[in-house]
């Protein structure tokens, strides 16, 4: 992979809420992992407060560790079929600010209909539909950055 690739993709990560990334391509797997902080904060006081510095990033070129992932974790399923993100990226309703959003909760989808968009490394991926349904419930708030495997949408 490409040197100057790599440091963008560095910069991605950690100027995002992006905790990892792992890209795979023709010449070789990699992996950006962003520490996460020592400690957080017990409690809010009135102590002046110091910008912490920046989170070490980690590059790791072996495949991941297992690990639970958000779509892994015990929570409370929704009722219905669920529509997940595909990739890591930032979740938009609609296909353009102040447009009309995709779908609306109670609106009938056709399985292949756009239902959202997903802004990942500033490209615009439409999320259609895997099958029709009636749309029961929105999970993520637009602008909201979102996982691999995140819930996004329960069709009834």
């Amino acid at each position: 992979m490409d040197l100057r690739k790599l440091k963008t993709l560095i910069d991605l990560v950690s100027e995002s809420n992006i905790s990892e990334l792992e890209i795979t391509e023709a010449e070789g797997k990699v992996r950006i992992v962003k520490a996460a902080p020592a400690a957080p904060a017990a409690a809010l006081t009135a102590a002046p407060v110091v910008a912490a510095p920046a989170a070490p990033i980690t590059i790791s070129a072996q495949p991941p560790a297992p690990a639970a992932t958000p779509a892994e974790v015990p929570a409370a399923t929704p009722a219905g079929h669920v529509i997940k993100s595909p990739m890591v990226g930032t979740f938009y309703r609609a296909p353009s600010p102040g447009a009309k959003p995709f779908v609306e909760v109670g609106q009938a989808v056709k399985e292949g209909e756009p239902v959202c968009i997903i802004e990942a490394m500033k490209i615009l991926n439409e999320i259609e539909a895997d099958r029709a349904g009636v749309i029961q419930e929105i999970l993520v708030e637009n602008g909201q950055a979102v996982e691999y495997g995140q819930p996004l949408f329960v069709l009834a």
